[in-house]
């Protein structure tokens, strides 16, 4: 066979990562089993991107250049930003990688992808297996942010609910990431590239460019192309499609399905159509209610946006074929935007909080004379801090099995820019004034016995915006082949879409009167999945039977959703779209998660608990849906 040039049978791509926490085992067991084509991994996230983004902004400001051309490589490797960790997944797979003939095309170079290229080059030479390495550039755009800023750009934030712009955004941007596309890495394995190594490229771009080089593709095929963007959404969270995260997770912990979980596979056919499965002889599971959980996961609407093409998923359909075995297919290809996302780094400030803890009676109470001895020993600081924010978090319930589980976590938190203020050294920052209030307490106010979290740390705010295509300088780089580099031109056929996707109550609602219903929790009969896009957080909930469909739609309406959400509802603008398919209906929550993982408050920094809180609210569910048996 010759990959590219016949349609014989469908590409197997193996998710090995979904995050630079991900287990380590995946690379050298799909290496070994031989059972995929290609390998891919996403080891970046917002936390990551910051964290490296500041690590060389600050390197960088010493002076010390990490120019391959100047540095030896063990020189270079000295504060190089890159997920380090990728390295404990890949050095074992090496020989395997090798012998199987298995392509690898990961994003784990983050800030420093030339120089992990370099390494990886040099760890398989000296494993005694030489491979070709090739390495993706552009995303990189800190330099032409700030020179487009300077001639009037104001990059708008993609964020609506503070739609303001990078020239008004308050901070100095340090860093900037532009998402590439999947037809860079395409192109290296066209020029005989076994590994690539990438930056920023979107998280599903290694699935695009995988299959757009083993069918041939090119950037005209769109609605094979849109499909092999989903099919790397499916598979970019690894064990998110083969059982973890799922609202259905209970049936694999009583069929003790819940250990090893495998990870995905997808077999991307020639015209973009994918079935999904998962490691032979592993735990975990791959069904319908998986895959659209994890189809509904982190999307902003019914488009999905991407550098090389823009997906249509509302007409999106799957079937079970057979155990772990889940087909998808009605993708709609359009053409991609002018413009990509752009995630632009800044440092912040500083930031520290203060935990206390009440157990018992009358918490309300406890709570508001700790808020109120804190803010009168804190004094005119409380309106220099950029943020204070006093958290009653759990319940003490009466006659509780327990003390620890009548104990109730009273957090204050504190962010600014002046280092001073939060300084232990100093009498009059925020944790020696704030922790002289204890011996005027509440009853049985307890400390905290690690106030680690009361020292200063820094917090970086992370802006997104859009960034033209145009101005990427797009490039692959074969560390072979006298280091020759290809140009990849931005998308000549391009949609400016327009920034507020499709949103609407559902047509035709149903007389909900006719059911006979029980107050009940909603995650009884009501599958879901969350997650977060910066500040937003999407929030996707679906059921398992056709006759639940319309009395879902009907019910889940936009002021049904803020109803629910209480006082986690802050007055943010909410976007409503139906996948009637799936069975779903699709929330995005505009600035939830306050200014992002970054720099949030709040304990869910992803937003992957919204769905689960959503799930735990009562309402009026249809009997005969409750006596199919709970979820």
């Amino acid at each position: 066979m010759s990959p590219g040039l016949t349609h014989n049978r469908p590409i197997r791509i193996g998710g090995a990562s979904g995050g630079f926490s991900d287990r380590r085992h995946a690379i050298p067991r799909m290496a070994r089993t031989a059972e995929v084509d290609v390998i891919v991994g996403d080891w970046l996230a917002e936390m990551t991107m910051t964290e490296h983004g500041v690590g060389k902004h600050r390197r960088l400001a010493t002076g010390k250049s990490q120019d391959p051309k100047q540095l030896a490589l063990a020189d270079q490797l000295e504060d190089a930003q890159f997920s380090v960790n990728f390295l404990d997944c890949f050095e074992p797979a090496i020989p395997d990688l090798k012998r199987n003939k298995i392509k690898l095309a990961v994003n784990a170079g983050s800030c420093d992808t030339e120089i992990l290229a370099h390494l990886v080059k040099q760890m398989c030479e000296n494993a005694g297996h030489p491979m070709n390495v090739a390495w993706v550039e552009g995303d990189d755009v800190i330099d032409r942010i700030k020179e487009l800023s300077a001639n009037g750009e104001k990059f708008r934030s993609l964020n609506r609910g503070k739609d303001i712009n990078l020239n008004a955004w308050g901070f100095e941007p340090i860093s900037a990431q532009a998402y590439l596309g999947g037809l860079g890495i395409a192109e290296a394995f066209r020029q005989g590239a076994d590994i690539v190594i990438c930056g920023r490229v979107a998280d599903a771009a290694p699935t695009v460019g995988a299959a757009a080089w083993w069918h041939g593709w090119n950037a005209d095929n769109i609605h094979e192309l849109a499909g092999a963007l989903v099919a790397g959404h499916l598979i970019e969270c690894s064990g998110y499609v083969t059982g973890a995260n799922y609202s259905g997770f209970k049936k694999m912990l009583r069929a003790n399905k819940h250990l090893d979980m495998g990870f995905p596979i997808a077999e991307v056919d020639y015209n973009g159509e994918c079935v999904v499965t998962k490691e032979k002889d592993t735990g975990g599971l791959v069904d319908v209610g998986l895959v659209t959980s994890q189809l509904i996961y982190e999307i902003q609407g019914p488009l999905y946006y991407n550098s090389d093409v823009t997906a249509d998923i509302e007409n999106v359909q799957v079937e079970e074929l057979e155990e772990n075995r889940v087909r998808f297919w009605g993708v709609k290809g359009l053409p991609p935007p002018p413009t990509t996302k752009v995630g632009i780094t800044a440092n912040a400030g500083w930031q520290a909080e203060y935990h206390v803890f009440f157990v018992g009676l009358d918490m309300e109470e406890k709570a508001r004379w700790t808020e109120e001895h804190v803010r009168e020993s804190l004094g005119d600081m409380a309106e220099k801090l950029s943020l204070l924010k006093f958290h009653l978090n759990g319940t003490s319930p009466v006659d509780a099995p327990n003390q620890d589980a009548a104990t109730v976590d009273f957090k204050i938190f504190a962010q600014g820019r002046d280092y001073e203020m939060f300084d232990m050294e100093n009498p009059h920052s925020f944790g020696r004034k704030t922790m002289v209030c204890i011996l005027e307490s509440a009853p049985g106010a307890s400390l905290s016995n690690d106030l680690r979290q009361i020292v200063p740390k820094p917090f970086q705010e992370y802006y997104v915006a859009l960034f033209p295509q145009s101005s990427i300088n797009h490039r692959v780089h074969l560390l072979y082949d006298d280091s020759r580099i290809i140009d990849i031109d931005a998308p000549k056929n391009t949609v400016t879409h327009p920034r507020q996707q499709k949103s609407y109550e559902t047509s035709d609602p149903i007389d909900l009167s006719q059911f006979e219903t029980v107050r009940a929790p909603l995650g009884h009969v009501v599958m879901g999945r969350s997650g977060d896009k910066a500040t937003d957080a999407n929030v996707g909930l679906f059921v398992r039977h056709d006759d639940e469909w319309d009395w879902l739609r009907t019910l889940l309406s936009t002021d049904k959703i803020k109803e629910m959400l209480r006082v986690e509802y802050k007055g943010k603008p909410i976007d409503r779209f139906e996948l009637p398919h799936l069975k779903c209906v699709h929330f995005l929550l505009h600035d939830h998660l306050e200014r992002g993982y970054s720099s949030t408050s709040t304990y869910d920094t992803l937003g992957k608990n919204v769905v689960e809180f959503l799930r735990a609210t009562t309402v009026d569910v249809p009997k005969k849906f409750l006596d199919r048996g709970k979820i």
